[in-house]
């Protein structure tokens, strides 16, 4: 039986480097969002309450990746956590995708209820917190901008910045055109707008949560492939039960059964297939056990 743990930095650890960034960046973003939910509330504008919810979807996002660095250093005292805490950040990345669906349903609601009757819509107030607001994000993005290239957690946060940015610029746009057309119809369009995108990142976002969850193969990765990279492998004469699955964003685990050609030493044999397995596929933590050939209970094993 061989393992390969995968003894390099984890991807919390990473993270961790930029700690203090997601934290300046929470608060930046956990500010703004009671401005312009209350911004919202006073000016009677859909737009912005819809931004905000968008906003709210970033906090729980920035909140779970500050989580996910604590988390990923964290030893277990159970003993019971063989794989240690990681998936929180996948349960975290649940909750969003819960609070983003809710932001959309509520937008469209709020729009279909506006109908023949014709709001108040203060221009100024989207304005001015639009502004803000892409102020916000920029300088957001400008903290996350070198993490992201270095660790999945803080990309996840950085992604989600850039997206509210798209959302501060429709709300400057609705400010514009409510206030150069006097019509309140540009900050309920501009609010389903955003409710849509939102809608529809929240079923990407979950989509991918539901396949780590499910213990899909990692998006990205074909398992014939891999099979036949391991095939490859000198020593290696078959390959068989190989399950490969995500245990939280960035980290894949792989287990497998080699069936040795004759003569090959079966400690080599380990060692070869997890480099392969690390360097060409990201598999960093690959449990293998090889065998002179197949067992009875191999072939009876049907999932």
């Amino acid at each position: 039986m061989g393992a390969g743990h995968g003894h390099g930095v984890a991807p919390g650890h990473a993270a961790g480097r930029y700690r203090w960034r997601l934290a300046v960046t929470f608060a930046l973003v956990a500010a703004f969002l009671v401005v312009e939910v209350v911004a919202g509330l006073l000016a009677d504008s859909l737009a912005l309450i819809s931004d905000a919810g968008h906003m709210a979807a970033d906090v729980v996002a920035l909140g779970a990746a500050l989580v996910a660095t604590r988390i990923a250093t964290r030893k277990d005292t159970t003993g019971r956590r063989t794989y240690g805490s990681y998936r929180a950040e996948v349960f975290a990345s649940g909750l969003t995708v819960l609070v983003m669906l809710g932001v959309a349903v509520y937008v469209v609601v709020e729009a279909v209820g506006r109908i023949g009757s014709e709001a108040e819509v203060g221009s100024g107030a989207l304005l001015v917190v639009g502004v803000v607001g892409l102020a916000v994000n920029v300088v957001s993005m400008l903290l996350l901008r070198e993490g992201a290239a270095e660790a999945l957690s803080v990309r996840g946060a950085y992604f989600e910045v850039v997206a509210d940015a798209v959302g501060s610029l429709g709300v400057i746009a609705a400010g514009v055109l409510v206030a150069l057309t006097g019509s309140a119809w540009w900050d309920t369009g501009v609010a389903v707008a955003i409710g849509l995108f939102v809608a529809v990142r929240a079923v990407l976002l979950g989509r991918q949560v539901l396949a780590v969850l499910g213990q899909h193969v990692p998006e990205g990765m074909e398992l014939e492939q891999v099979v036949a990279d391991l095939e490859a492998v000198e020593g290696v004469g078959g390959v068989h039960d190989l399950h490969v699955w995500t245990l939280t964003s960035g980290m894949h685990v792989a287990t497998a059964h080699l069936v040795l050609a004759g003569g090959a030493d079966a400690q080599v044999v380990l060692l070869r297939a997890q480099t392969v397995l690390a360097t060409q596929h990201r598999i960093e933590h690959a449990t293998l056990q090889t065998e002179t050939a197949p067992t009875r209970q191999c072939h009876e094993v049907t999932w």
